[in-house]
């Protein structure tokens, strides 16, 4: 059923007074939050990778927090257990059989904290949940629910003693991102209130699950011209063609961007997707996707960077309102 314009409306209103909440602790970063506000609604994952004391544990409790749901935060390290995230079955004496207790992937908000450090054991459960929407156990499905996201994050320091995520493995998520320092206007206005350490606490829940739910049944209704996806296609295959990279960008990774835009056209209030929402959203869902080749890394060539020169050198078809 098509997008009506006051369903759009309603969205668009929505979304940015989610954005608004979220700010109240992560002053500034509209953009990073549109980014994973986005990917929550278009049932995607969000990588967080960058240096330590930005704010990125703060961003993932504001947004935990902003949705009135259930919330866990697993610190991950090189002890922990596939079964300390996704659950174990536990013998109960009393009636006789195995109980399954749910570990703390079983949340509608999921902090995966330093994910780099965990064992690659550790890591592919996690991954697998984040793929399947289903922990099983002793051939039994346990589904996590929705909506469900999965925030990971890591830092491109102190590598001593972690498990780098494996290429293919990054395409589980929907957006990669980072938040970066703030400019020195909010700095100083962060310094004024460094008093204020909890800042994630400044986030009340303003959402309820069902609404969320209720967002992404709406955007996959959105509208997209077959122009619209024939660009993002020749997107995509230009980066399987470009002479820096080993590997391009997978048809999931494809399929991620198309859902992606659908979701970012509802937040400008439109009822159709245009080609600059493809273009907003490339380097966020396509660069983290594409394995360089050794000797172009070494030199220095960058995935984002080669995202953005495919955007340039590829015309997108001309603008037509649906």
């Amino acid at each position: 059923m098509p997008v009506t314009q006051e369903q759009a409306t309603w969205f668009a209103d929505a979304f940015q007074k989610l954005i608004a909440n979220v700010d109240k602790a992560i002053v500034g970063k509209d953009h990073v939050i549109r980014l994973v506000l986005t990917a929550l609604v278009s049932d995607g994952h969000v990588l967080l990778e960058d240096f330590p004391g930005t704010g990125k544990t703060v961003l993932a409790k504001a947004l935990a927090n902003t949705l009135d749901g259930t919330t866990s935060r697993i610190q991950f390290t090189p002890d922990l257990l596939p079964s300390d995230v996704t659950g174990v079955q536990i013998f109960d004496q009393s009636k006789g059989k195995f109980e399954f207790h749910k570990g703390p992937i079983f949340a509608s908000i999921v902090l995966a904290d330093e994910i780099n450090r965990a064992s690659p054991k550790t890591q592919s459960a996690l991954l697998e949940v984040m793929e399947e929407g289903v922990v099983t156990i002793d051939g039994e499905g346990h589904p996590v629910g929705a909506p469900f996201l999965v925030i990971a994050t890591q830092n491109p320091v102190e590598q001593a003693g972690t498990y780098k995520l494996p290429e293919a493995q990054l395409d589980r998520f929907l957006i990669k991102t980072t938040l970066g320092y703030p400019d020195s206007k909010i700095a100083v206005a962060l310094l004024m209130d460094s008093s204020t350490r909890a800042r994630a606490s400044l986030v009340s829940p303003i959402i309820k699950p069902e609404a969320i739910v209720a967002m992404a049944a709406l955007a996959a209704e959105v509208f997209v011209d077959e122009s619209v996806m024939n660009y993002l296609n020749d997107i995509v295959e230009a980066t399987r063609k470009n002479r820096d990279v080993v590997l391009g960008v997978s048809m999931r990774g494809a399929m991620a961007l198309a859902r992606a835009i659908k979701t970012w056209a509802l937040t400008q209030g439109r009822t159709y997707a245009t080609p600059d929402d493809v273009r907003d959203l490339a380097v966020a869902v396509l660069a983290h996707r594409i394995i360089l080749d050794p000797e172009s890394e070494f030199a220095g060539v960058k995935a984002e960077d080669i995202v953005s020169r495919i955007l340039v050198d590829i015309e997108p078809p001309a603008y037509r309102a649906a």
